[in-house]
């Protein structure tokens, strides 16, 4: 069986004036109308280039395929996300537990709003998700989980850290993804929250007790 080639998902080159940065905007925002619309089964760069009053040459320019395009909305979403995390679990004022908790609410209502798109989006990462730069964006969120760990954590073996790191860090996004999917109010998704972030508190306690 042959391997997969791993696509190329890196920007063509970078708009440099208003006009072009307009014209990845728009390109950027048709990508998301049509991914909402038709899914990421028929997801292409014409529709793409068609919804956006653009030229597919023009597209072009700027993405070299439909998986750069859909690479490009994962980022900016995943970098929205991250920066907010960062914030929070990096705030060495908060005690380590109230980060936590805060940080999956903060990550939950993420996951619920525009919920469609986010869905839609989650559908299209198979076509994306082996290229070196996605794989840099996922380490980046295991990286950060990690120096958290060293705070929440600072009598655990390093072991332990990276393994609870891990453990919730995959944990948030599968429940996370679970709760957008299923459309719940946003009480209930305030509730899950608040259970999720208690139990992976307890979680931490248990490795690291008071002395």
């Amino acid at each position: 069986m042959a391997k997969r080639k791993t696509p190329v998902i890196s920007a063509r080159k970078q708009p440099s004036q208003v006009r072009s940065t307009q014209l990845v905007a728009d390109i950027l925002q048709a990508a998301i109308r049509v991914l909402v619309r038709d899914g990421a089964r028929h997801f292409t760069a014409a529709r793409v280039a068609e919804t956006a009053g653009v030229s597919v040459g023009s597209l072009y320019q700027y993405f070299p395929n439909k998986e750069a395009i859909l690479f490009r909305l994962q980022a900016e979403e995943w970098r929205q996300t991250m920066g907010q995390l960062e914030r929070i679990l990096g705030d060495a004022s908060v005690q380590p537990a109230e980060r936590l908790k805060t940080a999956v609410e903060v990550y939950f209502r993420s996951e619920c709003d525009e919920a469609a798109f986010r869905s839609a989006l989650e559908e299209a990462a198979p076509l994306y998700r082996e290229a070196p730069e996605s794989r840099s964006h996922a380490e980046e969120g295991r990286q950060l989980m990690e120096n958290f760990m060293r705070d929440a954590l600072p009598t655990a073996s390093e072991q332990e850290r990276v393994f609870a790191a891990d453990m919730i860090g995959t944990v948030m996004s599968a429940v996370g993804k679970a709760i957008s999917s299923q459309e719940r109010p946003s009480a209930e998704v305030d509730k899950f929250a608040a259970a999720v972030g208690e139990m992976f508190c307890a979680y931490l306690e248990r490795l690291n007790p008071e002395p």
